[in-house]
């Protein structure tokens, strides 16, 4: 989209944005507990950080929430004991989620799971400065947590979210769509960092009563998209990794080894 017809429509998308804002839904985080652990076998510590939609936002309980749907779908798909935690908090964009980390007294981790980037997008932050916020994401989870691999939710769909008018939804999923590729190829240029491919279409049937948030349809899609990949990744060995990622940080690798711990 042009930046002459952003700027031509600003007066239409700001006064949407806050009708938008005035008439949605304030929904709440989902209930329950935010660690755990479960499963047997080899342990995995994982982490669960991000915005509304890894706090649960559009479901009751965390059992039908993200978390509550990958940890036992993780535990079987790779046979090993997680023991994980949810830091997460509505609204938040990425350097927000960054922010609430380095607040909080967390233990180490090997894997990390961050879903962030709608915020982004509605606080109109650049695609090179969400991308500045996901690197020093990554960083601190590496450096200060321990974590030998990042994983990084896609952006949703944001033109099918049928709680936002047109064209205010339609310049939304064109912004989502430029900061989605964005991610994807930052996350191809380092061994520590990937990002999970989530096929999905959103619709009434799907995303939660503000018809913004997702469902409990969403999360169950959405856990069984990220308990294969991070499977994947337990199971990658550097002989099946392709020349080019020799020359990356060895996150896949050392992540490969926790299988074998």
């Amino acid at each position: 989209m042009s930046l002459t017809l952003k700027l031509l429509l600003t007066p239409v998308l700001v006064a949407q944005a806050l009708m938008t804002r005035a008439r949605m839904p304030r929904l709440p985080e989902a209930a329950g507990e935010r660690a755990g652990e479960q499963g047997r076998g080899p342990r995995l510590r994982l982490l669960i950080a991000g915005d509304s939609s890894a706090a649960g936002v559009g479901v009751v309980h965390q059992r039908d929430a993200l978390a509550g749907q990958l940890v036992p779908l993780l535990a079987r798909v790779t046979g090993h004991r997680v023991q994980w935690q949810l830091v997460a908090q509505s609204g938040l964009s990425t350097a927000g989620t960054l922010q609430l980390l380095q607040a909080q007294p967390l233990a180490h981790f090997d894997l990390a799971l961050v879903v962030t980037g709608v915020n982004d997008v509605v606080e109109q932050v650049p695609s090179h400065q969400a991308l500045a916020a996901r690197a020093a994401l990554a960083d601190h989870c590496r450096n200060a947590l321990g974590v030998r691999h990042v994983v990084f939710a896609p952006l949703p769909p944001v033109q099918d979210m049928h709680g936002l008018p047109q064209p205010l939804r339609w310049v939304a999923g064109t912004d989502a769509r430029r900061h989605d590729r964005a991610l994807l190829r930052w996350a191809a240029t380092r061994g520590d960092v990937s990002r999970v491919h989530v096929p999905m279409r959103l619709n009434r049937g799907v995303l939660a009563r503000d018809g913004f948030h997702p469902g409990e349809p969403v999360y169950r899609q959405s856990a069984a998209a990220i308990a294969e990949h991070i499977a994947s990744l337990l199971a990658l060995t550097p002989a099946a990794r392709p020349g080019r990622q020799a020359r990356r940080p060895a996150g896949r690798r050392a992540l490969a080894d926790t299988a074998a711990s």
